[in-house]
């Protein structure tokens, strides 16, 4: 099991330093320090936040670079793969989150350049959810284009989005299926207008996902349960966690949220004993501590009940999943879907959700431990940089992502994940 992560080996907390004067002199010596210190890790996380934070925007901005040019600059600007999870609208979205913080116009336009080469590549696609199909193109391409201020892109993809149809055989979770495009319904509707996507579009796909549930639950024992290539998955990615996740952000029944309290109650209560969570019902085996499958992606599903719910026992079970990703959570890969930096952004929601400091340093834990070492690692073999090494999910466009979203943690969110 342990040839999955690393020994977590850094100091369970450090408070953040308090000093009576702040200046660039101090910071410059902090970093100095920081440098020379024999445990690089304790070094960078000894630094005042906004000085660690100065370094991590640096990196973001050099991994930024690096990804366009390998993921569309080398390519000719010819897209292979256009999803936002492995593909080249990954970069777009990386260019976005970009642009959000720094407001350069730059990272704006070649995002847009990109979407548009996506929508031309996505035409004959029959995939609709956002993070792996047409619905993220168009909803990412909206977006993007109502902050350029272009009405006529604008009203183009919302009008390829409306015009979106199912096929036959859609299957229900997050990546490949129904709960994947409501959560390009959310995105649109958080960024551009609360009802851009009706009420009435989104309540006919929920109303398919609750009947397609219900009817695999065993009733006893859980009241939803789904199949993605006949098995019962749990995790964000595939399964339970990822569905019952958008299906909070929608306006559901009374009997329809029983439903989703009751199966995450399931899934608390019959989780491994070491807290972790099986990857598919009746699966034994305890490895994996990933988003896509395990603690971390439960874990920001519950972070979300707790939220949604006011329910302490979600927010219970979210603090002890952060345990098992913290004490197992520095995989030997890189990116957000089954890496550590997706895995950082456990810290980041139960920060935001309780205030309290000791997840935030975790999170910049987790952060300063792969801009420490993670490019060295992969170099000399011991890590994994991904089957698409400079993607969003699996390489370092995820990593650029986090470092980006540690500038204003309280704003922070999993991308394509949380809203």
């Amino acid at each position: 099991m342990a040839d999955r992560y690393f020994p977590n080996e850094m100091q369970r907390y450090i408070p953040e330093p308090t000093a009576t004067t702040s200046t660039t002199a101090i910071d410059k010596a902090a970093v100095v320090e920081a440098a020379n210190n024999k445990d690089s890790i304790t070094g960078l996380l000894s630094l005042p936040y906004n000085t660690l934070c100065d370094t991590l925007k640096r990196s973001a901005f050099e991994l930024r670079d690096m990804v366009v040019k390998e993921t569309w600059g080398l390519s000719g600007k010819r897209v292979q793969d256009y999803t936002v999870y492995t593909g080249v609208l990954g970069t777009a979205y990386l260019l976005f989150k970009a642009y959000q913080v720094t407001k350069n116009e730059n990272d704006l336009n070649l995002s847009s350049q990109i979407v548009k080469a996506c929508d031309s590549a996505s035409i004959d696609s029959g995939r609709v959810t956002f993070i792996c199909g047409r619905a993220g193109v168009y909803a990412l391409g909206a977006v993007i284009a109502k902050h350029a201020g272009d009405e006529r892109l604008l009203d183009h993809y919302l009008t390829r989005f409306k015009e979106i149809k199912f096929p036959s055989d859609l299957p229900n979770e997050l990546l490949n299926g129904r709960a994947g495009f409501l959560w390009a319904c959310s995105f649109l509707n958080k960024h551009i207008d609360k009802e851009i996507i009706s009420a009435g579009r989104q309540r006919a796909v929920v109303n398919e996902i609750i009947k397609a549930g219900r009817k695999l639950a065993h009733r006893e024992r859980y009241p939803l349960m789904y199949e993605w290539h006949g098995k019962k998955y749990w995790g964000a990615a595939h399964g339970l966690a990822g569905i019952m996740h958008v299906l909070m952000n929608m306006e559901l029944r009374p009997d329809e949220t029983e439903d989703v309290k009751r199966t995450l109650r399931y899934m608390i209560n019959n989780r491994f004993r070491s807290g972790n969570y099986p990857s598919s019902e009746g699966n034994e085996s305890d490895r994996l501590v990933h988003w896509c499958h395990g603690a971390p992606g439960v874990a920001l599903t519950l972070v979300k009940a707790a939220e949604v719910f006011g329910d302490q026992e979600f927010l219970q079970a979210a603090m002890e999943a952060a345990e098992v990703v913290w004490n197992r959570g520095l995989l030997k890969r890189v990116g957000l879907c089954h890496g550590i930096s997706g895995n950082t952004y456990v810290f980041l929601s139960l920060y935001q959700l309780t205030g309290n400091m000791e997840y935030l340093y975790r999170a910049k834990a987790f952060a300063c431990f792969i801009h420490d070492r993670a490019q060295k690692l992969i170099s000399e073999g011991k890590m994994h940089g991904g089957d698409r090494p400079y993607s969003l999910f699996e390489g370092v466009g995820g990593m650029a992502y986090l470092f980006f979203d540690m500038i204003e943690p309280s704003e922070a969110r999993f991308p394509a994940y949380e809203l």
